[in-house]
């Protein structure tokens, strides 16, 4: 298969202009992907276009990831209801520089190859040009009814928020980086998500209309979940790429607790498994559903190619830890087991507390375990949270020193799957 066809089969097309693939098997390109500095992390939402990257030079094509600080001043409205907060410059550099790292992780940036990956910033090249400047360069070529045909321009026009004149701008904006990086890095290739089209399709019309050129684009399928929930959230808020903010063993429990129909789904998006290799896969899983194996398997992949193999095999026992043996009581787990279970949350909290005797409502709330002794209340109510693996059955429970493992330890369980580790000190 050629590059367009795999990432067809892997269903990671969604919009591609006519003449794409022919430009892809005619010669090697140099292609980009913008990601937008709102974080100085990425998110796993971050990983389709860093893999397409990757797939991209594995292909024998140059991939450029070009990070938006100057855009990300802006805003983009796409798939926006409302305006976004402008970062600061120093806040955007901050985010820039996380970003820069994390990227570095996945391309080979090795300046003897043909096809090096390359880190651009634009805002190297709109810092030098003045606002009159933009306009004689990139405003006089594109007409207003062109870009209020956008959809992403449409909607907000519609809508309740309207759009600012900086928000409408950011089209042009990112139009003009593929203009720049069309002249200065030979670069005739846009990729992004669907949500996307109208800003990439900018970019090819504002060359063709200042240096005659030719230049296309592509978009994948933005990821969703068969329940309609958003992909990448979970009760905690994003999932990120840094281990500090989403640890490897929560990150492997994300994928790991994914439905038949988005596993199925992901094994070919977010792996580099082989349709061959795919389809055993799917295979085994459709023999034995109960063992998860298309789950384990996807967590495995993708656990490792952010986080490496060691954080995988720290992840995979902690989870046993947790979850192979939930019928053993919690006083079988030892002090290093408790101790060694990486990515659990981990807190302390004053013995003479428990010592005196506390209320669970109270030590949920002040272990921080929930924000508020309001919702704590309802979860235990709810009999969402366990204690050393012992449901707590109502709000008069106390918290003593005859509950403490090992004289010391506490193993809280909130919902399925959050688990915290608090130490008595």
């Amino acid at each position: 298969m050629n590059l367009i066809e795999e990432l067809r089969w892997r269903g990671m097309i969604s919009d591609i202009m006519p003449g794409t693939e022919e430009q892809l098997k005619k010669e090697v390109t140099t292609g980009y992907i913008g990601f937008d500095p709102t974080a100085d992390s990425l998110h796993i939402g971050s990983l389709v276009p860093i893999i397409l990257l990757i797939h991209f030079q594995k292909a024998g094509h140059k991939p450029i990831a070009l990070i938006g600080g100057a855009t990300g001043m802006v805003g983009d409205p796409s798939g926006k209801s409302e305006e976004r907060n402008l970062l600061s410059e120093e806040a955007l550099q901050k985010n820039v520089a996380g970003i820069k790292a994390q990227l570095e992780k996945f391309l080979d940036f090795n300046p003897t190859l043909q096809n090096a990956a390359e880190l651009v910033n634009n805002y190297d090249w709109f810092k030098a040009i003045s606002f009159i400047d933009f306009l004689r360069e990139a405003g006089k070529h594109i007409t207003v009814n062109y870009m209020m045909a956008k959809d992403s321009v449409k909607k907000r026009i519609e809508g309740d928020t309207g759009i600012s004149y900086t928000e409408f701008a950011y089209q042009m904006m990112q139009g003009y980086d593929f203009y720049w990086l069309y002249q200065h890095k030979n670069c005739k290739l846009q990729m992004g998500g669907s949500d996307q089209w109208g800003n990439m399709t900018t970019g090819t019309e504002l060359i063709r209309r200042k240096c005659g050129g030719e230049a296309f684009v592509f978009t994948n399928p933005l990821v969703t979940k068969a329940d309609g929930g958003k992909f990448g959230k979970t009760e905690s808020g994003n999932v990120w790429l840094d281990p500090i903010r989403t640890s490897p063993y929560q990150f492997y429990q994300f994928w790991l607790n994914a439905s038949d129909a988005d596993a199925e789904k992901w094994i070919k998006i977010f792996t580099f498994l082989t349709k061959e290799e795919t389809d055993n896969v799917l295979a085994e899983h459709q023999n034995d559903p109960g063992q998860r194996l298309l789950q384990k398997k996807l967590a495995e992949e993708i656990t490792t190619l952010v986080h490496g193999k060691e954080e995988l095999e720290t992840a995979i026992v902690t989870t046993q830890k947790l979850f192979a043996n939930q019928n053993a009581p919690a006083e079988s787990l030892s002090i290093e087991d408790l101790e060694g279970m990486a990515g659990v949350i981990k807190s302390d909290l004053p013995k003479e507390k428990i010592t005196a005797g506390i209320d669970v409502v109270s030590f949920l709330a002040e272990t921080s375990i929930f924000p508020s002794k309001g919702e704590a209340r309802k979860t235990v109510q709810g009999g969402g949270v366990s204690i050393n693996r012992n449901k707590v059955e109502g709000i008069d429970f106390k918290i003593d020193n005859s509950l403490l493992l090992h004289n010391t330890y506490l193993l809280v369980q909130k919902g399925k799957k959050n688990y915290y580790l608090i130490k008595a000190v």
